[in-house]
């Protein structure tokens, strides 16, 4: 079935883990046996042959580079300027994937409907370009706002303001406190050119406030829920039914840890905690029976987000394999146009009324 996946970190993949991934996963994975310079080596499941494989055709693909203060433990750049430049590195593989045919930017509505004049039939692989909503994750990289603008104009749809630990504009994951002035600055910034607020791994403090002052499109683009998985990185009942009445879609994630409790990190297994695609419908049953209809439901996977297999649910050998959602959904009740509005309707609904004409 066609698929939208809302959150690939497809080009941090190419750029800072070096996969070429118009090769296959078992070649990605053959090229780095071997290897342990990075959680996941060896272990990837994630190329544009396996996208095509699994009817994924469009994707929110990202952009991201943290800057760390001195002192700092989390990875990232020492400056600004050099997270932004390495953004920039990103962007430049983006435009050699669309020259050589493998990715379609999707920057306004006309671009998208041209997108799905290509869905094939129900079952039958993705063909051709796959096309890509570009989205900021963590927006460090912005050495002031003002540079939002020159990001909109080269594509940029999409901004996750804050990422892990304290951020620049927005703390996240792991961290507390409200949004400062470069914060608040950034979101007005963004209203004016009704770009896509991520909420993301918004902090507690800065999810609320970021609600609040801003007022265009919201999505979160991979979150699980606070009430199966008790974390500070997943969203509590109120933080859904908050997002469900700005008509936000949020993306299911298939991180681990994220799905089953009481993972430990280079301790727990998939195939140990249980964890497999049926759980993360556990997920999505209960974002549904917050809202009470399937309309705010989408895929995030995250399948490419600085891990492999050793940490995605057990059923997972490459991304491909999430073309058993449907089956898992009906499974649970749910009716084929259900199933549809979730796979990709809910995504093309909201991409129809966020993006520029």
């Amino acid at each position: 079935m066609f698929t939208v996946d809302l959150h690939l970190d497809l080009s941090m993949n190419a750029m800072e883990w070096n996969r070429d991934l118009r090769s296959s996963v078992a070649d990605i994975n053959a090229r780095e046996a071997g290897k342990s310079d990075l959680p996941g080596r060896g272990r990837a499941t994630v190329s544009f042959p396996s996208l095509r494989a699994g009817g994924i055709g469009l994707v929110v693909a990202t952009q991201i580079a943290r800057y760390v203060a001195p002192g700092s433990s989390l990875p990232g750049w020492h400056s600004p300027e050099q997270a932004w430049s390495q953004t920039q590195g990103q962007l430049a593989w983006y435009r050699a994937m669309e020259e050589a045919g493998e990715l379609e930017m999707i920057r306004d509505r006309s671009s998208l409907e041209r997108l799905l004049e290509r869905v094939p039939q129900e079952d039958a692989p993705w063909t051709g370009p796959i096309g890509y909503v570009l989205s900021l994750e963590g927006a460090d990289s912005m050495v002031q706002p003002d540079f939002l603008e020159r990001a909109y104009a080269y594509g940029l749809r999409a901004v996750g303001p804050g990422h892990y630990g304290p951020g620049r504009y927005a703390h996240g994951t792991n961290a507390t406190g409200q949004m400062g002035e470069p914060g608040v600055e950034l979101l007005r910034r963004m209203d004016h050119l009704n770009m896509i607020l991520d909420a993301t791994h918004l902090c507690d403090d800065a999810f609320w406030q970021a609600l609040d002052l801003y007022h265009g499109p919201v999505w979160a683009s991979h979150n699980n829920c606070r009430s199966i998985v008790d974390h500070n990185r997943q969203f509590s009942d109120d933080m859904i039914r908050a997002l469900i009445d700005r008509d936000a879609i949020i993306g299911a994630a298939m991180d681990a840890w994220m799905i089953v409790p009481g993972w430990q990190k280079n301790v727990s297994t998939p195939e140990g905690t249980g964890c497999t695609l049926d759980r993360l419908m556990d997920h999505v049953v209960h974002i549904c029976s917050i809202a009470g209809n399937c309309r705010h439901v989408c895929i995030g996977s995250d399948l490419d987000g600085g891990y492999g297999r050793e940490q995605c649910p057990s059923d997972i050998e490459t991304i491909a394999d999430i073309s058993v959602i449907p089956g898992l959904l009906r499974a649970r009740g749910f009716s084929d146009e259900d199933v549809r509005a979730m796979m990709h309707g809910n995504a093309i609904r909201f991409l129809r009324n966020a993006l520029p004409a």
